[in-house]
């Protein structure tokens, strides 16, 4: 079975609106815009001033790695295994520090 282009992406409604019509349902209108259904001609004083098509697909960035960036960086070693022991922070280290060296006070 072979489809028609167009019969997968309809045109959208072209509508020609005043500008203070736009103005008063201007929300609604954008949304609309923006689904694709509609494309607007807003005129001012019966002469068209803009047209309000669809947006154009955002534009993916391409993924650059932190080694691109950086031409110095080299990588000597396994970066994906787990640090050895001794090169980890012991458990006593993870405990919030008293603020400013203040000593805990002990209510009587």
């Amino acid at each position: 079975m072979v489809m028609k282009v167009s019969a997968l992406h309809p045109e959208p409604e072209t509508r020609t609106i005043p500008a203070g019509e736009f103005k008063a349902k201007c929300l609604q209108l954008m949304d609309e815009v923006v689904k694709g259904n509609l494309t607007l001609i807003i005129t001012k004083r019966g002469k068209p001033v803009m047209k309000a098509i669809a947006p154009a697909a955002p534009e993916e960035k391409p993924f650059r790695s932190v080694v691109g960036r950086s031409p110095d960086v080299k990588i000597l070693g396994d970066i994906i295994s787990p640090l050895p022991q001794e090169w980890t922070l012991p458990e006593w280290a993870w405990e919030k520090p008293n603020k400013a060296g203040k000593k805990e006070k002990k209510k009587k």
